[in-house]
């Protein structure tokens, strides 16, 4: 008997659906002539806490820090034991299985660790479903794969989520311990990834809080040709005086004495030094990964991250997208003949533009979309075969079903074609520049606008006249812009998610941000989006205005303060991104991987016990340690106050109606402690309350210390 166990139900139905009915329904799974399909829920299996290692651990205390288990385990998840005790029966009684996760690092995982839990020998096949309608799905049942081909992209996702474990369970308890030493009572989750994720959002509003304005002046100049006017940017040489780090005139002063000098000398010819004519070719828009879609969505409609990805598993669950969690944006080239039937089904779709523009496509233009090199087990979101009743969608399903099918019909309208004409200009040995752009061919842009599908860049449409170099031109005018510098953008949370895929861009490192270029950023497309919405619905980031910008509060710079810079920058990070997925590329090894992040968790532990937090507002700091906060407690001969960096400090003062009571007498020797009256064996004499780390004791002289003697 073939078993095929899917993610999860809707997934599963889709596949006993495409196999030889009938399909017979029983508990947990369904019947049909070419074998059995049974599901999980996700994750059937969890990774152990560390209390369910040893119950010492159930109490967190800085000296079991770092926790590392000798031998990983993994639990029966309480909600899924019926469905699990299912599965495993059905692995018993296959004779091959066919492993039907989701198509990615994750999706690879949760369904090999069952296998394994059950300690399965049996053969198993692997299915890849990029898509959910009829025709996909029977394709892949014909295509099935070893699944030992991909014990690679297993370990990967073995190696995240034990690194997540490594970090999250230590690095969190180590830092709300220091915090907690300090007085704030509050529990600091540390990830991997939100992490350095918060910190971004912290570090740009600290720029925002400095950012002080600087003005620059922008210098132009027209200048007539004897086949028309055009106008010109001043552009500073090296040696020019007035210039901040960034190249920008920012003296007002000499900004006038060169337009001045400009003026006065109208009858000077400048000369033609560069006049070049270059026809450019643009390509068309990717279809979308994950990310790129989330992004655009975000600007366009303000829509969400999770909000995005809900919707297109909904658009992919009724089988009119392909698969969502995809961080590829280029399609197989074997799916190339589809496109006929999938741009027949969007011209006849009941929404006017987009069938407007599926009509005006050209099945037979093969764009760069389709590289079969650029693809891994999952390829860009697109549009299947099904034919999509647009009328029936939310507005959220109209809108993102809209986005993917632009930017799949834009696969079959030509390039875009455009003259760059660059001119150069040397005037009173100066330089000034112009440029223009003349489209040939609007091509694909045409689905888009020219501005909406680029960034426009000042002047690049300006109409030049015919020139050549060597060319005489005559100054006509000049004059000069005042401008400010703008302070950065705050993060909203598509901008955010942008700033994770881009993570290069805020890599500390320079040789790092080189080397990084190319990662695919921190975080997985299918959780960048749950990032965020933890660290708002935690309480770390809030959400502010129409724009729905991201603000830090007290939390997260409690939090990210408290870090080292190799938790809150995204270096360390975004490294151990890049080799997660030379793993799955088979290049480095599980081993490894962990015994690194095993170092770096020991070395962030002992740098939290060593730590000073800021006393929370209110709390008085331990006179003797300096670093815990004293607290009210009650002992066995009643209430005092002790310090919260106990065992490691002991000190303790007595409790006067809740108030810490003023000392009587003062240590003379160390000048913390008080002198406390204690009966030893040769009978009462006065101890230091700092000892043992003051042994000084005095003589009782009728209820007093005796300092004399």
């Amino acid at each position: 008997m073939r078993l095929y166990i899917a993610e999860k139900p809707s997934m599963g139905a889709e596949i006993a659906k495409c196999l030889t009915g009938p399909v017979i329904r029983k508990d947990g799974y369904l019947e049909t002539k070419d074998g059995i399909v049974t599901w999980g829920f996700g994750h059937i299996l969890r990774q152990a806490e560390p209390e369910e290692y040893d119950e010492k651990y159930k109490r967190w205390r800085m000296e079991d820090l770092p926790i590392i288990p000798e031998k990983w385990r993994l639990l029966v998840s309480e909600s899924c034991v019926k469905q699990f005790e299912i599965v495993k029966g059905l692995i018993a009684r296959a004779d091959e299985i066919v492993h039907a996760g989701d198509p990615d690092r994750e999706g690879q995982l949760l369904i090999d660790e069952v296998l394994d839990y059950v300690e399965n020998t049996k053969p198993v096949m692997r299915i890849l479903l990029n898509a959910l309608d009829e025709k996909s799905i029977k394709k892949a049942i014909h295509s099935l794969r070893e699944n030992s081909e991909f014990l690679n992209l297993k370990q990967s996702a073995l190696a995240r989520a034990r690194a997540d474990w490594l970090i999250g369970m230590n690095l969190s308890r180590a830092y709300t311990l220091a915090a907690q030493r300090a007085g704030h009572r509050i529990v600091l989750p540390i990830g991997r990834v939100k992490t350095p994720t918060l910190a971004l959002v912290v570090r740009r509003e600290r720029e925002l809080e400095n950012f002080v304005p600087v003005d620059y002046f922008v210098i132009k100049a027209k200048f007539a040709h004897e086949n028309g006017e055009f106008m010109t940017n001043w552009k500073a040489m090296d040696e020019q005086i007035g210039l901040d780090s960034e190249g920008r005139l920012i003296d007002e002063v000499t900004a006038k004495a060169l337009v001045d000098k400009f003026q006065r000398a109208n009858n000077e010819p400048g000369v033609v030094t560069l006049y070049e004519t270059t026809e450019k070719k643009e390509s068309q828009r990717l279809p979308f990964s994950l990310s790129a879609l989330q992004v655009l969505a975000g600007k366009r409609f303000g829509f969400e991250p999770q909000l995005v990805l809900d919707t297109a598993q909904k658009l992919y669950e009724k089988k009119l997208t392909t698969y969502p969690r995809s961080d590829c944006d280029y399609l197989p080239e074997n799916q190339f003949e589809d496109a006929k039937v999938i741009l027949s089904n969007l011209a006849n779709l009941d929404q006017n533009q987009i069938s407007s523009w599926a009509n005006k496509a050209d099945a037979g233009i093969k764009s760069r979309a389709w590289n079969d090199k650029k693809i891994s087990a999952h390829h860009a979101i697109i549009p299947t075969q099904e034919r999509c009743n647009f009328s029936t969608l939310t507005e959220a399903e109209q809108k993102l079903y809209g986005l993917i099918a632009q930017a799949y019909i834009a696969q079959f309208y030509p390039q875009h074609v455009y003259l760059q004409t660059k001119v150069e200009v040397h005037y009173l040995k100066e330089r000034f520049t112009a440029s223009g752009k003349v489209i040939k061919v609007l091509g694909w842009k045409e689905l888009y606008g020219v501005a909406d599908a680029e960034e426009k860049k000042e002047d690049e449409d300006a109409l030049l006249p015919e020139m050549k170099k060597k060319d005489e031109v005559f100054c006509k005018e000049a004059f000069f812009d005042k401008k400010a510098t703008r302070p950065p953008a705050r993060f909203t949370a598509a901008t955010l998610l942008a700033g994770m895929k881009e993570i290069h861009k805020y890599v500390k490192n320079p040789e790092a941000k080189k080397k990084l270029k190319d990662v695919y950023g921190i975080g997985t497309e299918a959780t960048r989006a749950t990032i965020i919405k933890e660290l708002i619905s935690r309480g770390f980031l809030q959400n502010e205005g129409k724009k729905k910008t991201l603000i830090p509060t007290k939390a997260a710079y409690l939090l990210v303060d408290a870090l080292p810079d190799e938790m809150t920058y995204p270096d360390s990070t975004a490294v151990w991104e890049d080799h997660l997925h030379r793993m799955a590329a088979g290049d480095t090894e599980l081993k490894l991987f962990l015994a690194e992040q095993e170092s770096f968790t020991k070395a962030l532990c002992e740098k939290a016990k060593q730590m000073v937090m800021p006393i929370h507002e209110g709390q008085k700091k331990c006179p003797r340690c300096k670093q815990g906060v004293l607290q009210l407690r009650n002992g066995k001969n009643g209430a005092f106050w002790g310090c919260s960096n106990y065992p490691s400090c002991r000190a303790t003062y007595e409790d006067d109606h809740g108030s810490i009571k003023k000392p009587d007498h003062l240590c003379p020797r160390c000048k913390q402690g008080d002198l406390r009256l204690r009966n030893g064996k040769n009978g009462a004499f006065w101890g230091c309350s700092n000892y043992p780390s003051c042994r000084a004791t005095y003589n009782d002289d009728k209820g007093k210390p005796d300092f004399n003697r």
